[in-house]
């Protein structure tokens, strides 16, 4: 009896020593592919700024039209210093920023309210559904001006053309994700006395949420795309204006500097993006696919 317990002791000794060794492994694999990764993206990022920069230098390239590294952040610097000719630069960053956000919020809680209704109403869907794919197929730009034209060069304007871009993503897969619920399970909450609100609330939502949560990466990027090209289109402030007037000066670090700015805000909206999608879906298992996404 005491030497089958040592001996189950034994084995169980080396089978926690094994997959201690084995997370360890996995660890420093993980890291090393991550180290990789940087590595990687900070080599292309000097290929690309290094050799764009020598190509000008060298006369390659004409700086006028397609302007210079070096040139760019003069030009930032220059904007930090004195502003632009409409204010600080940091007012129209925030500018651009206020109305992606709004127009995001509007966008996303108006999408996920008519991708849940329709998807659980088929009637309404086929009455309504014609009407919402020709207004998706609408030119963006043609849609804009005619915000403009309608609600004028405020803000209002950018935020409607924001939210129109944003509402579109996240309805379709709302809607997708409502009709992709399993059905059993609907019918297991009918079966036990639950109501409609009851079947949307605690199986149909829920179930959706993955859908919805996946739209949210592409409908952010969409609503800053809203606002710049409204701000583009005719706007007071913001960096869509900017860029418009370094474009008729013939100002090409001026164009590059503003898309730089965009650049950056978009990738730290990303960064958010994923922390609140990894904390909302903190209750799915990690899968292969999520492993190999790209990420910051």
């Amino acid at each position: 009896m005491t030497s089958s317990n040592s001996s189950a002791k034994l084995n169980g000794a080396i089978a926690g020593s094994d997959s201690v060794t084995v997370a360890a492994a996995a660890r420093r694999k993980a890291q090393r592919r991550k180290n990789l990764v940087w590595l990687g993206r900070a080599t292309l990022f000097v290929l690309l700024v290094g050799g764009w920069q020598l190509f000008s230098y060298w006369g390659v390239i004409d700086p006028f039209f397609f302007g210079s590294p070096s040139g760019i952040v003069a030009r930032l610097i220059e904007w930090a210093r004195s502003g632009t000719a409409y204010g600080s630069i940091w007012l129209q960053i925030w500018v651009t920023i206020e109305e992606s956000l709004l127009g995001f919020i509007a966008g996303v809680t108006s999408g996920i309210l008519f991708g849940v209704l329709l998807g659980e109403i088929p009637y309404l869907a086929d009455v309504v559904g014609p009407f919402i794919k020709i207004v998706n197929a609408l030119p963006r730009i043609v849609l804009g001006s005619v915000l403009v034209m309608w609600l004028g060069l405020g803000m209002p304007s950018k935020v409607v053309l924001a939210a129109v871009l944003v509402f579109f993503v996240v309805f379709f897969n709302a809607f997708q994700g409502v009709r992709s619920v399993d059905r059993n399970l609907i019918a297991n909450v009918r079966i036990l006395g639950g109501s409609r609100f009851d079947v949307i609330a605690n199986v149909v939502f829920p179930s959706a949420m993955t859908w919805i949560i996946a739209s949210l990466h592409v409908a952010l990027g969409f609503s800053i795309i809203g606002a710049i090209v409204g701000e583009f289109l005719g706007a007071q402030q913001g960096l869509g204006l900017v860029i418009a007037t370094a474009q008729n000066t013939f100002d090409a670090n001026g164009v590059f500097g503003a898309m730089l700015i965009i650049g950056v805000v978009a990738l730290s909206a990303e960064v958010l993006m994923a922390m609140l999608e990894k904390r909302l879906l903190s209750w799915q298992p990690p899968t292969g696919a999520d492993s190999n996404m790209p990420g910051v």
